[in-house]
């Protein structure tokens, strides 16, 4: 596996994009994931991630893309995220990344209004049509499991049924996120379910009660199960490290670096970094 790192740890303390992947290049990342949107940014800031990236050698894995519009019940918003997440797959073809990491959001107004199967419906068929269009770029899509109550997809047996609703196995797969695995009483041995669907992982830890996205060791995940639970799936690619809202941005380099060592360390310990 190789050991890489999300540069919104850098960008949400202030520090600028070339900073982010500069650091992370010292530090002895393997890779870099960017979480950047391709609307928001002119393309002297689009080439200015791909230039940096290219000249510290630090390959570009994945970008990170949050479209919960896909599931609003207005087209006309699904339809404008369609087209925002093929420009992310653009942008992901053009920096030379494995996939595009998509959330694909929550069931709205507590599922009182409109009913769960139609939301769930419009989510599968717009990654339908997202996962068409990444086939055509020999690019990946990951779908992030997240940890939250509303979320479409927050278990094992909701990933597994929306990647096969979904029915795309080559293209569209799982994001196996370490801490919101864990913040869903999902245990290790679960991991093994998802053998062969794993694109790509995030790794950090938390408190066992909130979203927390800290350094390894300081919270109470047992990272090195989840881990070892992974390798045997027989998982062999980039595990990215994600912090997020350092309580200490001034301190972001120490922050990230610990992170590092510590997670380092651990792969080690498996035998599964190369």
């Amino acid at each position: 596996m190789k050991l890489g790192l999300i540069n919104s740890a850098f960008a949400q303390a202030n520090r600028g994009t070339q900073f982010g992947i500069e650091t992370a290049k010292q530090i002895g990342f393997d890779t870099i994931d960017i979480f950047t949107d391709p609307l928001d940014h002119g393309i002297r800031e689009r080439r200015l991630i791909k230039d940096t990236a290219d000249a510290v050698g630090l390959p570009i894995k994945s970008i990170c893309c949050v479209a919960i519009g896909l599931i609003d019940l207005n087209p006309s918003v699904q339809k404008f995220h369609i087209e925002r997440c093929r420009a992310y797959l653009d942008l992901c073809y053009e920096y030379g990344a494995d996939n595009l990491l998509l959330v694909v959001g929550e069931y709205i107004w507590q599922q009182q209004v409109i009913p769960p199967a139609e939301q769930w419906k419009w989510a599968v068929e717009n990654t339908q049509a997202l996962g068409e269009y990444a086939k055509s770029l020999d690019l990946e899509i990951a779908i992030e499991l997240e940890p939250f109550e509303s979320s479409l997809v927050n278990t094992v047996d909701t990933m597994l049924q929306f990647l096969n609703d979904v029915g795309q196995p080559d293209t569209v797969r799982a994001n196996c996120d370490i801490s919101h695995l864990y913040l869903m009483d999902i245990e290790p041995a679960e991991v093994a379910r998802l053998a062969g669907r794993i694109a790509h992982v995030h790794l950090s830890d938390c408190d066992g009660k909130v979203h927390g996205d800290m350094p390894p060791g300081r919270g109470v995940v047992p990272i090195i199960d989840y881990l070892r639970a992974i390798k045997q799936t027989g998982f062999d690619r980039t595990v990215s490290i994600e912090l997020e809202y350092s309580p200490e941005p001034e301190k972001i380099v120490e922050w990230v670096t610990e992170a590092y060592e510590k997670t380092a360390a651990m792969m080690d310990e498996l035998g599964c970094r190369k």
